[in-house]
């Protein structure tokens, strides 16, 4: 894999309309997001995952209260002149996201209240048609150090299609699999990016905004399916690359930095292991909000092909990709699969279901205690 900057064929109007060869996937593009866009044929793309600069107009330095500094974003790709700028800016790269989306593609975009109100505007102004407002609650924000405002501890998604009569993707059944049988909500409760996952050049971040692979693993099995192509025209340290691969769909970056470029190349390469640096010796419970079992599964904690047992050994059970079971024909969630096997009403998966480590059996429930301990402010 390499950084390819190849031009497909483009038509003109009034040609003759002929068949598209399947486009090259699997690929980093370095240049101007809007200028690469430009070269991808038409209807091309089943969805793209935006992740634009910000704007925050950040001045001056920030500081702790012991007096350490702020890594905070103060990049040259995160300034605008004006708001005029910026939306100028927003209505040209989405012009071209449109465009190559396909008819029945999506597109998703995320931002602060910086800059996710006008993105909004622009989307509509465009002629998508919204289907959600997604809020990303972050378990563990970064804290108000100044004292002055709220601490800002999420994010806004938006999710679109092209129209409102689009027959987009959208995979119901895994994501209510994933949330342990309920309806998936618009508020999602997802840890920000650390521990081994936060990627590093010489002791500091690689990338001030890197988004956690559990986001971007949430939004791509909620919308896709296995071979979609998908487009980050902001790929900085390629997370939708690495979660793309994971999952068995095709990616195509964009991006015009070769720091980034460089890190993402590597992380793909590499097949980034999943964070497990926050798994670590039980804990005593302690009152904390409900995880989902497709949340472990997300997050790393558990694979999907993890080997599940009961603790007499007489039932194994595949772990899938939507946080749901295999076992003896069934596919279900913990609770069933375990509730069927046994003949009985129902049935505590958390503690039925156990994970094999050292050699001992360990209840999948230890598993979410240690999630929320690493996962709490």
């Amino acid at each position: 894999m390499g950084v390819l900057e190849r031009v497909p064929a483009r038509r003109g109007k009034g040609a003759v309309a002929l068949a598209q060869p399947a486009i090259e996937a699997d690929r980093l593009i370095k240049g101007d997001c809007i200028a690469e866009m430009a070269k991808l044929p038409d209807a091309c793309i089943d969805m793209i995952f935006a992740d634009p600069p910000y704007n925050l107009q950040l001045g001056g330095d920030l500081f702790r209260p012991e007096g350490g500094m702020v890594d905070a974003v103060d990049d040259d790709w995160d300034k605008f002149d004006t708001l005029a700028a910026y939306d100028a800016f927003t209505h040209a790269w989405m012009k071209e996201a449109r465009r190559i989306l396909k008819p029945n593609g999506t597109i998703w975009v995320i931002g602060s209240y910086h800059n996710i109100f006008r993105c909004g505007v622009v989307l509509q102004d465009q002629g998508f048609w919204i289907l959600n407002d997604i809020v990303w609650r972050k378990a563990n924000p970064m804290p108000n150090f100044r004292g002055t405002r709220f601490t800002n501890a999420h994010e806004t998604l938006i999710w679109a299609s092209q129209s409102e009569d689009s027959k987009y993707t959208f995979n119901y059944r895994a994501m209510k699999t994933l949330n342990d049988e309920l309806q998936m909500r618009s508020d999602w409760v997802l840890p920000i990016c650390g521990g081994q996952e936060r990627l590093k050049r010489n002791g500091t971040k690689a990338h001030p905004t890197q988004k956690p692979e559990a986001l971007l693993y949430r939004v791509l099995l909620a919308c896709t399916k296995p071979g979609d192509v998908v487009l980050d025209p902001f790929f900085g340290t390629g997370t939708t690359g690495a979660v793309a691969r994971r999952l068995g769909r095709k990616w195509i970056g964009i991006e015009r930095d070769d720091t980034y470029c460089e890190v993402a190349l590597e992380r793909i390469a590499a097949s980034l292991p999943l964070d497990e640096s926050a798994i670590g010796i039980m804990q005593s419970p302690r009152q904390a909000p409900k995880v989902a079992f497709g949340t472990l599964v997300e997050t790393g904690y558990l694979e999907p092909g993890a080997i599940l047992t009961d603790v007499k050994r007489r039932w194994k059970a595949h772990v899938r990709a939507d946080g749901s079971l295999a076992c003896e024909g069934l596919n279900a969630s913990i609770h069933k699969v375990g509730a069927t096997l046994q003949g009985a009403p129902s049935c505590n998966g958390w503690t039925f279901w156990h994970y094999e480590a050292d050699g001992d059996l360990k209840p999948i429930d230890a598993l979410r205690q240690t999630y929320l301990l690493a996962t709490q402010p």
